[in-house]
């Protein structure tokens, strides 16, 4: 391995430090990780909503990892708590053909990219919930979501508020019409601290 320098005021003029690792005499990173909190598989019946209830309050972040499709295409809505109230969201979305954005005020959070129907076809998401326990902020949610039809589609970008300060103890998704079709998969991740 070939010996990694440090560059300082010192080293210019007193010559070169030899390190024996990349790191170059600086304390290592470590990223924050991540613990599984639960899972859900949809059945064959398909489900109206999926619901993740009792979370706990250990986390810095919240993670929503979502591999979905609908019976009626169309988007994805988050409440927390249970609560219909102080909701906006904003989106960005790209369909290969143009691009949409804007912002509404709405009984829960909109994830815009309109969920595929198509029996082969299902869509990506990944949503952060951040500082989701914390009560002195309210709660911001920031997603990415897309997917491919093989020539149409939809890439998404989307922020939203829960304009509350309560400390967030359960999630409920759901697309805005018809049902989640089966093999749809939820995956909610607890992000800790980086240490």
């Amino acid at each position: 391995m070939s010996p990694v320098y440090k560059l300082s005021a010192n080293s210019v003029r007193n010559g070169r430090t030899i390190y024996g690792s990349m790191l170059a005499g600086n304390t290592a990173f470590v990223f924050p990780s991540f613990e599984s909190i639960a899972t859900v598989t949809v059945g064959s019946g398909g489900a109206t909503d999926i619901e993740f209830t009792s979370i706990p309050g250990t986390y810095v972040h919240l993670q929503l990892r979502g591999f979905l499709r609908t019976t009626s295409g169309d988007q994805l809505r988050l409440t927390f708590n249970n609560s219909t109230n102080n909701y906006r969201s904003h989106y960005l979305e790209g369909t290969g053909g143009g691009v949409l954005a804007g912002s509404e005020s709405d009984p829960r959070i909109n994830i815009y990219a309109a969920l595929p129907s198509a029996a082969s076809t299902f869509s990506g998401t990944i949503t952060d919930i951040l500082d989701y326990a914390n009560t002195n902020k309210t709660k911001v949610v920031r997603a990415l979501s897309g997917w491919d039809g093989n020539g149409s589609g939809y890439v998404d970008l989307d922020s939203g508020l829960w304009n509350d300060t309560t400390a967030i103890t359960s999630i409920k998704f759901a697309p805005s019409a018809g049902n989640f079709a089966q093999y749809s998969h939820f995956a909610l991740y607890g992000i800790k601290a980086a240490s």
